[in-house]
């Protein structure tokens, strides 16, 4: 299934119901007076959250949504239907903007969450409110109100604790298959990642965290080479980033530390705010050195980085160091949400 992260569509709310014109009419009765009813409010269109969906696909081909217009009042004062809503499910994490104005509308984060973008047109009034003492055979209504018409524009933001970032094939897709479930595309050629991939680590028994993968970055990303930098705003949402860079050069790639210098500036460029994100730095394949280089190794990474928080020197591929990088995560999760975030993410 293709990934959607970005739509386009148009909602119709449903138009008010008129309001009638009519008379009694009973026998014996020649001057029953008015009793036109009134128009049924027309139907609105909302957006519900729904965790089982993943993309907005749904929305790629069919972006034209109506809810049901409101039916006309009738005599003897009987008020008309009102229409039926429209409900539209799209995935947990949608941010919904008016397309005209770019003005937000909702974030939906929870399941079951529901936004109203186009309100329903109220139900015009019949004759009978316009009876009087000086006019007692009203033959004026109200028509309908118009329903909201509104484009708006969905964007999908996944919600995630982790968000990995690193250049093409140093790893991540590897690191998400060892501390999760989640089975992303593993190959030996860069961009084998091509949309964003989720993975929930669980720990333990009501402790688990979900972690973040998107595209790998390359120089130029900011300005639109390459796949990751169109996935990049998935990482607003996390708490923590996890810089993942090579333990040693590959044959596509060249010096780690240039590797991830680079990948630093092109965040900077993209995103101030996402840069200024908490992140650690994991020295990934140190299986492919020999153990007494190892820490020499990661020591000299965090050197010509100059890196200041923590660094974590981990095998994806053997699992070596991972059990104790996701212990680190957690600890660190539960530490900014206080005492009561035993239960990160279920």
């Amino acid at each position: 299934m293709r990934f959607v992260d970005e739509v386009t569509i148009r909602v119709h709310a449903g138009d008010g119901g008129d309001g009638s014109v009519s008379f009694r009419r009973e026998k014996y009765v020649p001057r029953g007076g008015p009793d036109g009813g009134d128009g049924g409010r027309g139907g609105s269109v909302y957006l519900q959250a729904d965790e089982g969906l993943t993309t907005l696909v749904d929305y790629r081909h069919e972006r034209q949504f109506r809810a049901e217009p409101g039916q006309s009042g009738s005599g003897r004062q009987c008020t008309g239907r009102s229409g039926e809503d429209r409900l539209l499910q799209v995935p947990v994490g949608t941010l919904v903007y008016e397309n005209d104005t770019g003005e937000l509308m909702g974030d939906l984060t929870e399941h079951g969450q529901r936004l109203l973008v186009a309100a329903g047109g109220k139900g015009g009034l019949g004759n009978l409110h316009f009876k009087s003492s000086t006019n007692r055979a009203p033959r004026q209504s109200i028509p309908g109100g118009s329903g909201e018409v509104r484009e708006l524009r969905l964007e999908l933001q996944v919600l995630a604790d982790v968000g990995l970032l690193g250049m093409p094939n140093v790893g991540k897709s590897t690191f998400i298959r060892a501390a999760s479930a989640a089975r992303p595309k593993v190959a030996d050629y860069p961009f084998t990642t091509l949309y964003p991939q989720l993975g929930v680590v669980r720990m333990e028994a009501h402790k688990s965290f979900v972690i973040a993968d998107i595209p790998g970055l390359i120089a130029g990303a900011a300005q639109g080479a390459g796949l990751g930098v169109q996935f990049l705003k998935h990482l607003s949402r996390t708490g923590l980033l996890l810089h993942i860079v090579d333990a040693v050069a590959q044959d596509w790639g060249g010096d780690p530390v240039a590797d991830a210098q680079t990948l630093l500036a092109e965040l900077e460029q993209f995103d101030p705010d996402l840069a200024a994100k908490p992140r650690w730095l994991v020295v990934n394949r140190i299986d492919l050195l020999p153990a007494e280089q190892r820490s020499e190794r990661v020591g000299d990474i965090v050197k010509r980085l100059d890196w200041q928080g923590p660094a974590y020197s981990i095998s994806a591929l053997t699992g070596e160091g991972v059990h104790q990088l996701c212990g680190g995560i957690m600890d660190y999760l539960k530490e900014q949400r206080g005492s009561n975030g035993a239960e990160i993410s279920t």
